[in-house]
C-alpha cells in the first residue's frame, strides 16, 4: 500500500505523519510541490513483459501526461534482486540529488520509495504498482527500492539525455530508515 511519512530532517526515529490514504498523501506532497496520483488502469501486464510491450499498452496515458508535462520521451527502468548491479543501482540512488527537469515516474509493478528532502523535513513517499509521483526539478531526494529491489516503472523526459543527477554531497539519507 501506499505510504507517506514525513519527519522533521533532524528527528529520524520520530515521524510527524504516517498515512496510507492516498488523498492525504496528495495534499502533503503537493502542499511541497509534489504530484501524487493513484492510476487506475485497465492495463494488465506481466513483470516479464518487454519495455516496448509496456510502452506500447501504456502509449495513451503518456500521451497524455507527456502533453501536460512538455516531456519529449519515455522509457522504462526494471530492477530486479537478481540484476547484476542492482547492489550498485541502489547505491547510486541512495545517494542525495537533484535534476534540472521533473522527475516523474509511474509504477507498472513493485515499489519504491522517493524521499525528498524540503525546508527542514524529510518526505518518505513509499510509491507501488498504480502510482505516479512527479518530483520537481531541483527538489533534493533520493530514492530507495531496499536491498531485494522489484519495481518497473515508466520515466518520462524533458531532457533527451534522460535520468542525469546532480549529487548534493549531503548525507542525509543515511540518517534516516531504508526501505
Amino acid at each position: 500500500m501506499s505510504r507517506l511519512t514525513v519527519y522533521a530532517e533532524n528527528a529520524p526515529a520520530q515521524p510527524m505523519l504516517r498515512t496510507e490514504d492516498a488523498a492525504q498523501i496528495a495534499q502533503a506532497l503537493g502542499a511541497i510541490g509534489v504530484r501524487f496520483e493513484r492510476w487506475e488502469s485497465p492495463v494488465a501486464l506481466s513483470p516479464d513483459d518487454s519495455a516496448e510491450a509496456i510502452l506500447d499498452a501504456y502509449r495513451p496515458y503518456l500521451d497524455k501526461l507527456m502533453g501536460e508535462t512538455g516531456a519529449g520521451s519515455a522509457d522504462v527502468i526494471k530492477l530486479t534482486p537478481d540484476h547484476p548491479q542492482a547492489a550498485a543501482l541502489r547505491e547510486k540512488f541512495l545517494a542525495e540529488h537533484i535534476h534540472t527537469e521533473d522527475e516523474v515516474r509511474f509504477f507498472v509493478h513493485g515499489a519504491g520509495n522517493f524521499i525528498m528532502h524540503v525546508e527542514g523535513r524529510v518526505y518518505d513517499a513509499r510509491c507501488e504498482q498504480g502510482d505516479l509521483i512527479s518530483v520537481p526539478a531541483n527538489t533534493r531526494h533520493w530514492f530507495d527500492a531496499g536491498a531485494q529491489p522489484f519495481f518497473t516503472a515508466l520515466r518520462i523526459f524533458s531532457d533527451t539525455s534522460g535520468w542525469v543527477a546532480h549529487f548534493t554531497g549531503d548525507d542525509i539519507s543515511a540518517r534516516f530508515p531504508a526501505a
